[in-house]
């Protein structure tokens, strides 16, 4: 026979109140929470011949809503390091802060100065060990700048810590819209210039803003080399709609 007062005992109720059957958040919480409401759509990093180059749009969504769209992904590390990130916007800001607090240890305690392949591996060991706690971060990482031979570095990180360096790297949209026209655009027997890369940045941006539903018409552009390191931008995406007359059939 069906009891309702004891189905009514095991829910919460303002005349029930057990806390013991609220659900637990935070660290006293028995699941890690899987949900990404903000999160940032995706990135492109391009290494030539003389430094790297980021580009990133400056939108974090808020689920399906384009709630921020002034948000800065990418982020200078030190004079030689640029970081960026698409993912769970809380996670990739959580590691932006152990990077500096990593990078202050490195270079105040142990006086050394820190490479980015450094920062590329030590990223590697965080993500894979959040990953075997089964509470991963929900990121792409994309580490470049210089080593200490002043040679360029460009390298990717997913959420599993599977780690690659290229002379293209991207997340999301970019991965499968912009990154087969880089590869089809390089030069087979040398490497791009920075004028021709940020061209293909410039290209790449239009394209994903064209063509992904969470992509917005500005962007901010990081850049390395050995004699700057910084981020420039907001850009605008140069938009052109006069296509859309020929568009038929929705």
């Amino acid at each position: 026979m069906f009891n309702s007062e004891r189905l009514r005992k095991n829910f919460w109720s303002p005349e029930n109140n057990q806390t013991d059957l609220l659900p637990k958040v935070g660290q006293d919480a028995e699941e890690p929470n899987f949900i990404m409401a903000t999160h940032g759509p995706s990135f492109l990093g391009i290494r030539f011949d003389k430094g790297i180059i980021f580009a990133s749009n400056t939108l974090v969504a808020y689920y399906s809503m384009l709630r921020y769209p002034n948000a800065q992904r990418i982020f200078k590390i030190s004079e030689n390091i640029l970081l960026t990130g698409s993912g769970d916007f809380p996670d990739i800001q959580s590691l932006k802060r152990l990077i500096d607090s990593k990078m202050i240890v490195e270079e105040c305690y142990k006086d050394r100065k820190v490479s980015p392949r450094a920062v590329a591996t030590w990223l590697t060991r965080i993500l894979y060990y959040r990953r075997c706690q089964m509470d991963p971060y929900f990121v792409a990482m994309g580490v470049g700048g210089l080593d200490e031979d002043n040679t360029p570095f460009l390298a990717s990180v997913d959420k599993r810590g599977c780690c690659y360096e290229d002379y293209v790297v991207a997340s999301g949209f970019v991965l499968h819209m912009a990154m087969p026209m880089v590869r089809e655009r390089k030069p087979y027997y040398r490497d791009l210039t920075a004028r021709e890369a940020a061209e293909l940045v410039r290209t790449s941006m239009e394209v994903v803003f064209y063509r992904d539903c969470y992509a917005i018409d500005t962007y901010a552009v990081g850049i390395c080399t050995d004699d700057y390191c910084g981020i420039q931008g907001p850009f605008r995406v140069a938009e052109k709609w006069g296509i859309a007359i020929d568009v038929e059939g929705y």
